[in-house]
């Protein structure tokens, strides 16, 4: 044998599947295609900015981020904890009390948080809050009927949350798993998510290099076959034979290498700009919710000056404009002219001399994650064939590591020395 196991693709769960075969003794070979690890987690560097493939933020709440990476080492930017909401001609910005008190009058009398969309979403989220396995007390629920048999159909849901989990899920319409979603708002409500101080591609750079030996970059693979004693793995530049092969690649091409179905997936696409000034949306995320009954009135969900909660990704003196439409809408693919005119509307200035830096269209940003999720354990497609990924477990970066480590646990049950 070449070696005990073969994972294809060095995203998160591929990497941390690596990290614990490992550890349990037996020899990893990572292959993949592209010419850097991370997967979906990227940064490209343009002109001294950092920019993300797609608005990302790590949030340190995470069970697997607290067990397994080294938080304080990417030095972590955290943004605000709230929200600027810009409803028609108005911005209004709401955040925590305790975080921001500059901010608790303000947010605590604005008519988007009146007190019963208030008491009806501690109702909906406290019980996940005190115990996470809560979250799943109603598996078939989407997040629109549980927000409707909460109560919570205010202005809160309407201008602040739905807007808000739209650009977090890439999913307009509340079809989402309402267990999924407490999941998400438990992990906000205790910690604060932020950025990396080299980007989000340190997460994926710091998981590599912890690897015994490095992963082999540029080697798209070709097929997966297995048979009664060994998995042949095919490359461009060959094949490895080895004990178990985990195909840890996208969802797409886990379908394309594995006997799994494709899974429904969401897109989004990004902006990234560099502005002469800064809007003045400080730290905190800005949604637009100036269309009747709330949603954005334009193509951009969301938008945020990067650079006011991580000055690394900005030269200095410089700064970092993001901006967010979603795919499922029909404006999903607005053109540069569409979005500066958003983008001004939005942050109340001329965006004339904004530069556009890169603009990233990420078709399959996230797998759907409808009800009931079920068995989100990794699956077996052979005896020596074993799929992992987000697309195997929920639609996070938890997730991404969770279905990893669960995969190489499960691999060393069954093939360890």
């Amino acid at each position: 044998m070449d070696t005990d196991v073969v994972v294809v693709g060095a995203g998160l769960a591929g990497l941390q599947c690596a990290r614990r075969l490992e550890r349990s003794g037996l020899r990893v070979v990572v292959l993949e295609a592209d010419d850097v690890v991370g997967g979906r987690v990227r940064t490209d560097e343009v002109d001294g900015f950092l920019c993300d493939r797609g608005f990302q933020l790590l949030n340190p709440a995470y069970p697997a981020v607290r067990d397994w990476i080294d938080v304080r080492s990417l030095g972590l930017q955290r943004f605000g904890a709230g929200a600027v909401v810009r409803t028609g001609g108005t911005t209004t910005t709401l955040a925590h009390p305790l975080r921001h008190p500059q901010h608790a009058v303000a947010t605590l009398r604005s008519d988007l948080t009146p007190m019963r969309d208030v008491l009806a979403l501690a109702r909906w989220l406290t019980p996940t809050l005190l115990r996470a396995r809560a979250a799943f007390r109603s598996p078939g629920r989407t997040l629109r009927e549980s927000f409707d048999e909460a109560g919570l159909t205010g202005r809160l849901r309407t201008h602040v949350l739905d807007t808000f989990l739209a650009g977090v899920l890439a999913e307009s319409g509340g079809e989402s798993s309402a267990g999924f979603v407490r999941l998400l708002l438990r992990s906000f409500a205790l910690d604060v998510p932020g950025l990396p101080q080299d980007g989000m591609r340190a997460l994926p750079a710091q998981m590599a290099a912890w690897l015994t030996g490095p992963v082999r970059l540029e080697s798209p693979v070709r097929e997966v076959r297995e048979t009664s004693d060994h998995v042949t793995v095919t490359t461009d530049d060959g094949t490895l034979r080895a004990r178990a092969a985990v195909v840890a690649a996208g969802p797409q091409d886990a379908a394309a290498l594995a006997d799994v179905p494709a899974p429904r997936t969401h897109g989004l696409t990004t902006w990234w700009f560099s502005a002469p000034d800064a809007p003045r949306t400080g730290p905190f995320l800005l949604l637009d919710a100036s269309r009747p009954g709330g949603g954005p009135a334009g193509p951009v969900w969301n938008t945020a000056v990067i650079s006011a909660a991580a000055p690394s990704y900005a030269p200095p003196g410089r700064h970092l404009v993001q901006a967010t439409t979603l795919l499922d809408r029909p404006d999903g693919l607005a053109d540069e002219a569409q979005v500066r005119r958003d983008l001004a509307r939005l942050h109340g200035t001329s965006t004339e001399g904004w530069e556009l830096l890169v603009h990233h269209v990420v078709e399959h940003a996230l797998p759907a994650q409808v009800p009931p999720l079920g068995d989100r354990r990794p699956r077996w497609t052979g005896e020596r064939v074993l799929v992992a990924g987000d697309h195997a477990a929920t639609a996070s970066i938890q997730g991404a590591l969770l279905s990893g480590d669960r995969a190489g646990r499960a691999v060393a049950d069954r093939f360890r020395p």
